[in-house]
Order: structure tokens, then C-alpha cells, then sequence
């Protein structure tokens, strides 16, 4: 028992690298590993566990017998090694080490690549290789492609919650209740339900709150025991890596989120693995966490090993990092001056921090150079999505969270307010080239008392549907990379519960949230369809103001370039209820306009200010600074997006001019294309909610709050309408 095997014991080399933070594959050795020695079949243990006194491997193999297979530790760095006959495959098991002080500890195996269902805390074996994989299309494409000039529009899923069987029972981590929402969906149910319904809705990536073993379902995965170990809640690793597939061969991205900026404090975990601190450097101050000690080799091999793991093991197509912020900073959480810390240097970064967080962009970039790399930083950290080479952390994307605040503030303010909020819409467009940044709404912003997002928008059912459109639309046509949390899309009211799935119902029984949904698909088939929307994303000449001060109005205009200019976008968005019949607009220049998408259509639940089926031809009047301009209407609480469709008709003197000029002329002559068309799924019959039809008759007259501009100044327009509300 625990005989050391030469094939897969540890080597010198291994165990060095090991302590050098160096040794980016310690999980093919470390932890428990199918072998056969002298001819019999068992399992080789290796776990990290310097100065204690000895450590047993205990499970089903031996009757948990205390004293049946020891390991043997290495002549340094205390790694603990051996086989063990008789394990086979699925079969519970604990590391019990004795500490230096003779304490006795049953722990979790680091490593374990499979875990017991909660509410037990013991490792499993399990064997990952063998799957066959049928994502090699997807894979290619992925190599092949610069993710950076595709389009990048993420749905967020908590995998508990997104639905649930209808079967009565709880799930295993569910709260204390007489009220059962249904045992959790598989990871084979999600590779067919949920797959169909991401790639029905049009999301080009799905991203996956912490799928890594956790003991506590409030956690939502972010405190947690089993960094290898995929929960086994839904299933299996190979059901893990069959749902990744399934995504793959559907076109669908997936991105893990991954906590390298703490762990779980439960006993069978991390901490205090040999007795004192070892994984940890301390407690977290705010999270009831323990923080890595990435100043140890051990533990960047651990954690860079585990990047490795998810990206290579299950075919990752991005990491998003969680809690960067809280990585960055010696004294996150930290109020009190009495406690706080300084670097050799007598600032407050973290350096060993920053080198980790290096390290693991520099390993990624190396090894699977078309991975994505998305930070969580909330602070006005430089560079966070430059190049090492330049200073940067090196991630290609990064959440903007200021763009979140203040478009959530600016959204629920009423609006006789939004006016002198009107900054709020207009600032990120400042920074918005500074870093890659992907715009959130995501799982944080519809729990803890924030309430639902259609909860925050004033006004009656009406205008807060029109108000979840107005904002989805501003993302969309925003630059920058888009995440929305399940629910967003069906404009749920009530927050998110992780023990429950979202309100799907909802989109049977009820028109206007059957219209949401519908909005939501179209709106990302269009943002798939315009490579102005995403082509240049994160570079300035990919956006145009047209008017950014319209502020009495609410009114913000602007242009989206693509690479072609033939693919150019006019954005017109208006936060206010008024409708315009007759509303002037600045155009980047002459020709004829055509809109093609406009989010009142009476088929998203609008009010059917469209302009629809209309080719304009702009005028040679100035307006919002522009030499060229154009009569439209403006839908309230709406957005409306305007293409270029053709140059326009030639007046007599300008073909005298284009004949004598000859074939050069005719080269000059803008190209003519045909207004895009919008491919509109089809909407599930629904029930109409009675509440909200009453409501749709008390704001009849509130929706037509309209103002004709008349084609001139509208400051004039603007203060007709504001007296209208007065009285």
C-alpha cells in the first residue's frame, strides 16, 4: 500500500518546477490518476502537504481505514505520493493528514478532477481522458479568428437557476423550504435545452457563473473547494465536456468565470491544509474568504495549472477572472488606516499579485493565444487590456463598470430629471477606447435589494418596457463588448433567486414580456447582421458623435463605422416620452437614408412610431454640426438606426459635371446597396396581461406627448413640450 511507482511519481524536475510557480501541467501528476503497477490496477495520489507528520488516503477502496494506505513523502518539497490498488473509477476518497502537532484532518484532494454531490465534501476519482470531441470545426474557426473583430454579445447563466424540472423536488444546495422549484436541469439537459434556447435568442457566447465545485449554492460558485472538479450537481466532467461541445457545434462560445482572488473557508477545503496557513495568505475582509498566497510557488503552479486545465481539459474559449480589483489592491475592503498595508516600495499594490496576474495572461497568450482573458476591475487601474510588453495586465477585455453605474442611475432617474443627468449617457464615450471593454448587466445588478432592471425604470408598465428597450438598444449600439444576465431578456420583475429558474412563464401568459423576448432575439440579430456594431468596438474611429448635447431633450445621435464605410450606422436613441413627428437630424453625409431598425414596432410592444419602409434623401441643411441632414420621426422612449442606402439622384449641372469628368467621376460615385433586411423570428403566441392592457390605456395620451420640430430649431420643440407637462 502507497508504494511509490516510478511512471507516475513526481520527479525532481516536476517538484522543482512545482516551487518555482512554474509547472503549468502539475494536474497530469498531482492528485489521483488511473495506473496499474506490477500488474494491478489501483490509483497514484500526489498532494502537496510540507512539515506534517504523515498522510493516508481513506475511501470506499479501503473502508475509510485510517491507517490503510499511506503515502510517502519526497526528499523535499513536501509532496506526498504512492499508489494504491484496488481504486477504481467514481469512488469517494479523503487525504488524512496528521499535522505537526498530531492534529487530524480529513481534506478534500486539491486536485481532484470530480467531486461528491454536496451536501458530501469527499473527492471522487474520475478519469477525463477518452472524450471524444466533435468541436474540431469550431476550433479551427476559433484559430483562425480575431475575436476582437467578431461579434461579442455574452448571455450570463447561473447553470442552477436558468430552469429547473418540474418535478416538486429541491435541488441539493436549495434553502430549507416547504416550496420546492424543481431539481436541477443536468449537464446533459442544459446541452440540449439551453443550447437551443442561446442560439434561438442569437447570443454569440454564453458565460457560466463558477461552474468549480462549491459546498454552498448562495455562493453561486464563487467560494470554492474543487478548483478541478466540474459541480457534480448537474453531472459528470465528461457531461461537462459534452455540454462545452454541444455549444461548440451550435456556434456558441463558452467563458468560464474563475476565482483566483480567494477560496471557500470550509474545513474539508484549502485552508489551513497542513495545519496552518498554506494555500492562504489571510482572510478576506469583506467576502468571509481566504486569500491565495501568491507569493508561494506551490500555489501559482496550483492556480495557473487549473487555467490551463479548464482551457485545455474542456476547450474554455474564455476566462473571465473574478475580483481582480480585490487582487490589485494590499488594502481592498481595508477603511481603517490602522490596519493597512504597504509593498517594499511604500505603495499599496500587491505586487506578487500583479505578477501572478501577468503570469496567467502570459500562459494563456503562449499556449492558446485565441482565448479570451476578460478582467473583473472596478477601479481606474492603467492598462488593465494593454500588452504585457507594454505594461499592461495583459487581459484582452475588461468589465466596464462605470458604464453600468451610470447608465443604471441615468435609467432610473424620472424624467423631467434625465436632463441634468444627461452626462451620465455621454461620459463613458470619454474612456470608452482606453481598454477593451465589455458592457455588463449582469448577475450583480438584480440581486441583494437592487431590484429587477424593469423595476428601475419609471413611469407605468408601458414606459418601463419601452425603458428595458431603450437601454438594451443603448448597449447594443454602444461600443464595446455586450453581457446581459439571464432573466434581462425577458424583462423579469422580480430579482434573481439561485434556488428557483427565471420566470419563463412569464413570455406564455403575458404579451409584454412575450414582446420583450421577441425584441431581445431581433436586437441581437441585428447586432450580428451590422459589422459597424462591432468591427471596431474598441477603437475610436469605429464611433462618431453626432449630437452628444441634447440634453434638454435626452436625446443622444451618433455614427458606427465599420471597416467598409458602405456599412455605417446612424443611431438615434431618445430617453424621453415625447414623440417627434418631424424631428431634424445632423447625417455624416448626402445620400439616401433608410431605417432599419427602430425599437417602438408595434411587434416588440411599441408604439408604432416607426419610419418604416421610407427612403430618405438628406438635405443640404446643416444641422448638429453636419454638413447634411435629414426630417424623420423619433419614437418616445426609443431608438431608431438609420443605413446608408444609396447616393443621391443627380441634378442637370452635376451630370454635365459627372459626363465631362469621364470615367474618373463615375469611380467617385458613392456605391448604391439595398437597406439590410432584419430577418424577425417569430413571436409565441402569448395570453395579454390584463394589469398591463390597462395600462397600455392609461398611457395612450402619455405616449403621445407629441412635439412636431417642424424641421427647425428644436430647443423650440424641447420648451413646447415642457411646458405640455407643467400643466
Amino acid at each position: 500500500m502507497g508504494t511509490t511507482d516510478a511512471l507516475h511519481a513526481l520527479s525532481n524536475d516536476d517538484i522543482y518546477l512545482l516551487g518555482e510557480g512554474n509547472w503549468f501541467r502539475s494536474y497530469e501528476k498531482m492528485g489521483a490518476h488511473p495506473a496499474r503497477v506490477e500488474g494491478q490496477a489501483g490509483y497514484f495520489f500526489a498532494v502537496w502537504a510540507p512539515q506534517v507528520k504523515s498522510v493516508h488516503v481513506i475511501g470506499d477502496f479501503n473502508a475509510w481505514d485510517p491507517a490503510a494506505a499511506p503515502l510517502n513523502v519526497t526528499p523535499y518539497g513536501g509532496v506526498w505520493q504512492g499508489f494504491v490498488p484496488g481504486v477504481k473509477e467514481g469512488q469517494l476518497y479523503k487525504y488524512l493528514i496528521e499535522t505537526s502537532n498530531g492534529d487530524l484532518l480529513y481534506k478534500a484532494d486539491p486536485y481532484a478532477f470530480s467531486a461528491e454531490l454536496i451536501p458530501g465534501t469527499a473527492s471522487k476519482t474520475a478519469v477525463i481522458s477518452g472524450y471524444r470531441w466533435r468541436d474540431a470545426a469550431w476550433m479551427k474557426r476559433r484559430a483562425e479568428t480575431d475575436h476582437m473583430k467578431k461579434p461579442l454579445n455574452i448571455f450570463e447563466i447561473h447553470l442552477g437557476s436558468w430552469k429547473r424540472h418540474d418535478d416538486g423536488l429541491a435541488g441539493n444546495g436549495d434553502p430549507d423550504s416547504d416550496e420546492h422549484s424543481g431539481s436541477y436541469l443536468t449537464y446533459d439537459d442544459l446541452s440540449d435545452q439551453l443550447v437551443r434556447y442561446v442560439k434561438k435568442m442569437g447570443y454569440s457566447h454564453i458565460e457560466l457563473l463558477p461552474v468549480m465545485e462549491h459546498p454552498f449554492d448562495g455562493s453561486w460558485g464563487y467560494q470554492v473547494t474543487g478548483y478541478f472538479a466540474p459541480t457534480s450537481r448537474y453531472g459528470t466532467p465528461k457531461q461537462f465536456k459534452h455540454f462545452v461541445d454541444a455549444c461548440h457545434q451550435a456556434g456558441i462560445g463558452v467563458i468560464l468565470d474563475w476565482v483566483p482572488s480567494g477560496f471557500c473557508r470550509d474545513e474539508q477545503g484549502l485552508v489551513h491544509f497542513n495545519g496552518n496557513k498554506l494555500y492562504e495568505k489571510e482572510e478576506h475582509p469583506n467576502w468571509g474568504t481566504y486569500k491565495f498566497d501568491l507569493s508561494r510557488g506551490e500555489v501559482r503552479s496550483f492556480l495557473i495549472s487549473n487555467l490551463l486545465y479548464w482551457v485545455g481539459e474542456y476547450h474554455a474559449d474564455g476566462i473571465r477572472m473574478d475580483g481582480v480589483t480585490s487582487m490589485l489592491y494590499l488594502n481592498f475592503g481595508i477603511d481603517d488606516p490602522r490596519l493597512k498595508k504597504y509593498n517594499e516600495k511604500g505603495t499599496e499594490e500587491d505586487l506578487a499579485s500583479i505578477e501572478f496576474i501577468r503570469a496567467c495572461n502570459a500562459t494563456i497568450g503562449k499556449y492558446h493565444p485565441d482565448v479570451m482573458m476578460i478582467a473583473e476591475e472596478s477601479t481606474a487601474w492603467p492598462l488593465v487590456t494593454y500588452p504585457l510588453t507594454d505594461g499592461g495586465l495583459g487581459f484582452n477585455y475588461k468589465w466596464d463598470m462605470g458604464w453600468m453605474n451610470d447608465t443604471l442611475h441615468y435609467m432610473q432617474s424620472d424624467f423631467p430629471y434625465r436632463p441634468s443627468n444627461h452626462g451620465l449617457l455621454t461620459f463613458s464615450i470619454m474612456y470608452a477606447f482606453n481598454e477593451n471593454f465589455v458592457l455588463p448587466l449582469s448577475h450583480d445588478e438584480v440581486v441583494h435589494g437592487k431590484c429587477s432592471l424593469i423595476t428601475r425604470m419609471p413611469g407605468d408598465y408601458w414606459r418601463q418596457f419601452a425603458g428595458m428597450r431603450a437601454l438594451a438598444f443603448y448597449q447594443m449600439t454602444h461600443p464595446g463588448a455586450k453581457l446581459n444576465f439571464m432573466g434581462n431578456e425577458i424583462a423579469q420583475f422580480i430579482e434573481w433567486r439561485y434556488y428557483e429558474g427565471i420566470q419563463y412563464f412569464l413570455t406564455e401568459q403575458y404579451e409584454s414580456h412575450a414582446h420583450h423576448q421577441h425584441f431581445i432575439a431581433s436586437l441581437n440579430e441585428f447586432y450580428n447582421a451590422h459589422p459597424a456594431l462591432w468591427q471596431k468596438a474598441y477603437s475610436s474611429d469605429g464611433f462618431e458623435w453626432i449630437n452628444a448635447n441634447d440634453a434638454d431633450q435626452s436625446i443622444i445621435s451618433f455614427v458606427r463605422h465599420g471597416d467598409d464605410p458602405k456599412d455605417d450606422l446612424v443611431i438615434l436613441i431618445n430617453f424621453d416620452p415625447a414623440t417627434y413627428e418631424q424631428f431634424r437630424l445632423g447625417l455624416p453625409r448626402a445620400g439616401k437614408w433608410q431605417e432599419i431598425f427602430n425599437t417602438d414596432a408595434e411587434q416588440f410592444g411599441g408604439s408604432g412610431v416607426t419610419n418604416s419602409g421610407t427612403v430618405y434623401e438628406s438635405s443640404h441643411e446643416s444641422c448638429d454640426g453636419q454638413s447634411n441632414s435629414v426630417v424623420l420621426r423619433v419614437p418616445p422612449i426609443g431608438g431608431l438606426v438609420l443605413a446608408y442606402v444609396g447616393a443621391l439622384p443627380m441634378r442637370p449641372v452635376e451630370e454635365a459635371t459627372a459626363v465631362s469628368a469621364g470615367a474618373i467621376g463615375k469611380e467617385m460615385q458613392p456605391e448604391t446597396k439595398q437597406a439590410p433586411k432584419t430577418h424577425i423570428p417569430l413571436v409565441e403566441s402569448a395570453k395579454e396581461n390584463p394589469v398591463q392592457k390597462r395600462a397600455v390605456h392609461k398611457r395612450a395620451s402619455a405616449k403621445k406627448e407629441t412635439v412636431n420640430a417642424g424641421g427647425s430649431r428644436r430647443s423650440t420643440a424641447k420648451r413646447s413640450k415642457r411646458n405640455s407637462k407643467k400643466k
